[in-house]
């Protein structure tokens, strides 16, 4: 779908209910919230928040002077028995082994996000310092980028990220879709190759509303199913936008039932990707808790699946 598509859809369609009880993990995870650590103060209301997942943030957000006094805030966090994630700084500073002392301290530490990736003996290493936990790969440089296979393909890498302000900083590239469309592809494929679930996106600083909508909508339009957000406020949206819209799901219950109307057996080439691909829907719809409105028979399928 293109990001004018998507807009227009949002604008038009009722709104899909997300009922209580959904249940996925990080591999599905939309909202990646992160939360300065040295303002404990925000911890509760980011958990609260609608994010699918809250990242303490031991790195960028985080003074070098006020490292230490993060790290004993995200302490008293995890001794309150609180279930944690945490960006940490990235393998060749000085603050990474001290967050490696502290998080491999506590088994409620479910993973980590690494900062500044550029190969994968860095996921490996911080592998070995937090075993079991998961490591989500923040590229952030050219270098990065030109080692995302390997990276994703390193065995430790549980998922890969864009570290967007960062690698604009690197390589000099403007903030358009156009200019990091290349980068953005070589993720999705990247993680496909690879067998992990799909990359996460930077974020839209200060974004709300239809700039965010915007910023998530080329989130999907390159096939990347999580997007970084910098404060609470833009978690719905992004689980909205990085959600099956109302029509995919309407199409996918639509072309089921026809499907087994005609005896549940493929028909042409055409049957088998619109197969995957209405039950690939559902199954996250299902897994995101999300239901079309009583009475809502559904749009137009979408072209690019559909044929006549």
């Amino acid at each position: 779908m293109t990001v004018d598509a998507a807009q227009a859809e949002s604008r038009t369609a009722p709104t899909v209910e997300a009922a209580d009880g959904a249940t996925f993990g990080p591999d599905l995870a939309r909202s990646w919230l992160l939360v300065n650590a040295f303002v404990p103060q925000r911890f509760v209301r980011a958990q609260s928040s609608p994010a699918d997942l809250v990242l303490l943030d031991l790195e960028d957000a985080v003074a070098p002077q006020n490292k230490g006094a993060a790290r004993q805030h995200v302490k008293e966090w995890l001794e309150q028995g609180h279930p944690t994630w945490a960006r940490v700084n990235a393998i060749d500073t000085e603050h990474w082994r001290a967050d490696m002392d502290l998080l491999s301290s506590y088994d409620n530490v479910q993973g980590v996000m690494l900062a500044m990736v550029d190969s994968p003996e860095s996921v490996k290493v911080t592998q070995k310092a937090l075993p079991g936990r998961k490591i989500v790969a923040l590229v952030e440089t050219a270098r990065g980028v030109q080692n995302l296979s390997a990276i994703a393909e390193s065995g430790s890498t549980f998922r890969l990220a864009f570290g967007l302000g960062d690698y604009r900083r690197d390589t000099g590239f403007a903030d358009d879709p156009h200019a990091l469309a290349y980068t953005r592809s070589q993720f999705t494929i990247a993680s496909r190759a690879a067998g992990l679930p799909g990359p996460i996106d930077g974020p839209a600083v200060g974004a709300l509303g239809v700039a965010l909508a915007d910023s998530a909508g080329v989130t999907v339009t390159f096939g990347m199913t999580g997007k970084i957000c910098l404060m609470p406020e833009q978690c719905n949206t992004v689980n909205e936008i990085l959600s099956p819209s109302l029509g995919d799901i309407s199409w996918a219950l639509e072309f089921l039932a026809e499907f087994e109307a005609e005896g549940g057996e493929i028909r042409n080439g055409s049957d088998l990707p619109r197969l995957a691909r209405a039950n690939k829907i559902l199954a996250l719809a299902k897994a995101f808790a999300m239901e079309p409105p009583e009475g809502y028979h559904g749009f137009p399928p979408p072209s690019d699946t559909y044929h006549y």
